[in-house]
């Protein structure tokens, strides 16, 4: 909001969280198509469609290898890196908008399109896991839950879900998370780095942890690194919960392009509405 800092941007801008999930949510506003996805992203990258100031400042070696292989032609769900290594959180910072299309579908169709969507960019199971955790913590939220039940009704689910093969093998990766009370973790032992695990575990040890989107959002920057992602995962989630009115009207005010976001949310939430009746 102050501008001018890691990147030089001008105050209200955004980065590629922000932009790859514009991209998913007006996918979405036509129908769940990972082809469609596919495109977006690519024009993003190559375009700057759904950038702040029409230019990509900001993108992962791994995001833009995959993209890359969109744009040659890759099927977009195996166009993802799926090695150990390529767990950064480059598919997690963007997926929230599909909890909006996926609260009423069943269980399994749940997790299904959260993987899928992952693969874009992040196959490796980790990284598909991560969201899936992520993805139904915020259906929980949207069904009116408070964050604590949220998370506590998450982890009956997943543990459900991820106790068999293949995801079993990985679920130990999640023990903070899905074994224990991550909102218990003194602050030191919380990592912001750009590895999925710490992300996620970031990002909800903010949500949990904080009683308005405001001090939800900042307790995200301040803890510093992968700044941008952690507030993106910690302020999807508080979105939910707290809110538009929940959020700062000079937060608001102060984004760019703002009526095109109005605009964006408006058009998939007509969406959805239609896609119920």
């Amino acid at each position: 909001m102050r501008g001018y800092g890691t990147y030089n941007q001008p105050p209200g801008s955004w980065s590629d969280d922000s932009s790859l999930s514009f991209c998913l949510c007006e996918s979405l506003s036509n129908g769940y198509n990972l082809n469609d996805l596919g495109k977006r992203f690519v024009d993003w990258y190559c375009k700057g469609y759904w950038s702040a100031h029409g230019k990509v400042f900001d993108i992962g070696a791994t995001t833009m290898k995959a993209i890359n292989n969109i744009k040659s032609g890759v099927n977009p769900i195996e166009a993802g890196m799926d090695d150990e290594c390529s767990n950064g959180n480059g598919s997690l910072m963007r997926i929230l908008p599909l909890a909006f299309y996926l609260e009423d579908k069943e269980i399994d169709t749940q997790f299904k399109c959260s993987h899928e969507v992952s693969c874009l960019t992040y196959g490796h199971l980790r990284s598909q896991m991560a969201c899936g955790i992520y993805i139904q913590i915020a259906v929980n939220l949207i069904k009116e839950m408070d964050p604590q039940k949220a998370y506590e009704k998450m982890k009956d689910v997943v543990l459900m879900k991820y106790g068999e093969l293949p995801y079993i093998d990985e679920l130990k990766h999640f023990n903070r998370i899905i074994k224990n009370d991550i909102s218990n973790i003194p602050i030191e032992y919380i990592k912001s780095s750009g590895y999925v695990i710490d992300s996620l575990e970031a990002g909800l040890w903010c949500l949990l942890n904080n009683n308005t989107y405001k001090k939800t959002v900042l307790s995200a920057v301040n803890l510093g690194e992968d700044t941008d992602t952690i507030s993106a995962i910690a302020g999807g989630l508080a979105g939910i919960y707290y809110q538009y009115h929940g959020i700062p009207r000079s937060w608001i005010d102060a984004l760019a392009r703002k009526e095109d976001i109005l605009e964006l949310g408006n058009k998939y939430y007509q969406s959805l509405l239609y896609s119920t009746l």
